[in-house]
């Protein structure tokens, strides 16, 4: 597989990580998800969005629906922007709130602890495959 297309599917993958990674919470407790998405300063799941709509972008690029210099941007906007609203999130919700969320399980306990900052790093991946598009598409 040459690089243009590795680089939007890195992209795909890391989009649905960010889905992923934000659906864990509600798989392994019953209540309590919605305060502690609340808990910060903005809700993350707007990088959920953001995920989903990189989704789309980066297989339009790599399937050539759209422009791939676009769809490379594009991409690396998104995943910005998730960085950014995932890390203004982790940064401003309190330490103690995952781990008041009832979890008798200590890998579910330990899961929701680190859960924020593997919310960052699957947003960051994100703008790497982003840049990495943009990059192989020599547009950096």
């Amino acid at each position: 597989m040459d690089e243009v297309r590795a680089a939007p599917t890195v992209g795909i993958v890391a989009c649905l990580l960010v889905v992923a990674v934000l659906l864990l919470p509600y798989l392994l407790i019953t209540s309590g998800v919605t305060a502690y998405y609340d808990a910060g300063a903005i809700t993350p799941l707007a990088a959920g969005l953001f995920a989903l709509v990189g989704v789309i972008v980066f297989a339009a690029g790599r399937e050539e629906r759209t422009d791939p210099s676009l769809a490379a941007g594009a991409g690396l906007v998104f995943g910005l922007f998730a960085v950014l609203v995932c890390g203004v999130w982790a940064a401003t919700v309190p330490a103690s709130v995952p781990l008041q969320l009832g979890t008798a399980d200590t890998i579910s306990a330990t899961l929701l602890e680190f859960h924020r900052f593997m919310l960052v790093g699957a947003a960051a991946l994100v703008a790497v495959a982003g840049g990495w598009y943009a990059k192989t598409l020599r547009l950096v």
